[in-house]
């Protein structure tokens, strides 16, 4: 926030009337909230003209998005690809693929029991002597051979109903995370490029216009809320003892009706010589003391504009 304040009211204030007698001369301030986007682009829309009264979240302006967009888009693609492969990580193998080795399971069973039978058989023959030891031994190593064969596909399909490694799943994890880190930062990127109004307000300024090129941090208005304006006084030494913070004043100006309540929010802690602004040419080697107050009310603060004459009284 920043503040606006006009030096020059010599000649304001000579043409002020009647001014209580027993009070202090000063002036209206207004701290204005400079509304930019983080983000540069072009600004598209304008929403809002000077001397307007805001609500807080109406829209103010808008950038052209086309580049944060497309690249929402990728980075919403790139997110829902690191989940996919995620996801998959966590399961088996595809239900055609656990049939194809269910299958084989089942021709290795079948191998192992004709061949326990062609061994029994043989067995048989040798003891009838038709056919050499070799013929037994051979119908042995065959059924072994098929029984490692069912032991292979057994293990092979619990292997395939696993999940990945864990390392591999949490690298694919890792992976999903910042796809999504990444599809939060150009979504934030997309929603800067319009600024709405943090709160209730006037527009007191407007800086840029629809068509030009607005860097990141360029303010394209300012805003002035009630609470941000204040009253600007100047109080003789001899008498800011008798002030504290919190202490109700009374402000008073042309034009503006009844007198104002407002609220001491700063008293300076160090003199300083009179502003030739405020007293005349005789009174400038007077000691004073800045003090700040505020308006109690909010439609009493609206009555304030800056740079405007005051009279302060307790």
């Amino acid at each position: 926030m920043k503040r606006i304040f006009l030096p020059a009211m010599a000649a304001l204030l000579a043409g002020c009337g009647d001014r209580p007698t027993d009070g202090w001369t000063g002036y209206a301030e207004a701290e204005l909230v400079y509304i930019a986007p983080p983000v540069a682009g072009r600004l598209t829309e304008l929403a809002v003209r000077s001397g307007e009264a805001v609500t807080a979240g109406q829209p103010l302006f808008a950038l052209d998005a086309t580049p944060e967009l497309a690249a929402d888009i990728e980075a919403q693609a790139r997110a829902q690809s690191a989940l996919a492969q995620a996801r998959n990580t966590d399961k088996g193998r595809r239900v055609p693929e656990l049939a194809v080795v269910r299958a084989q399971l089942e021709q290795a069973r079948a191998a192992e029991r004709l061949a326990g039978v062609d061994l029994v058989r043989q067995q048989e023959l040798l003891t009838q002597g038709f056919v050499a030891p070799a013929r037994v031994d051979d119908g042995v190593t065959a059924l072994a051979q098929a029984r490692a064969r069912v032991a292979e596909l057994d293990a092979a399909l619990v292997v395939a109903r696993l999940p990945s490694r864990e390392d591999e799943r949490e690298a694919a994890r890792a992976l999903a995370d910042a796809a999504r880190s990444s599809r939060a930062q150009t979504a934030w990127r997309v929603e800067q490029k319009r600024q709405s109004a943090p709160m209730p307000a006037r527009v007191q300024d407007v800086f840029l216009r629809p068509g030009e090129w607005v860097p990141a941090g360029q303010p394209v208005l300012a805003l002035l809320p009630p609470a941000n304006r204040k009253a600007r006084f100047y109080v003789p030494q001899s008498a800011v003892g008798g002030l504290k913070l919190d202490t109700t004043v009374q402000l008073h100006c042309d034009g503006c009706g009844a007198a104002i309540p407002a609220r001491i929010s700063f008293i300076a802690a160090g003199p300083e010589y009179t502003p030739p602004v405020i007293y005349s040419n005789q009174q400038r080697d007077k000691l004073v003391f800045l003090v700040e107050a505020r308006p109690l009310k909010a439609e009493d603060a609206e009555r304030l504009h800056p740079g405007q004459p005051l009279d302060v009284t307790p």
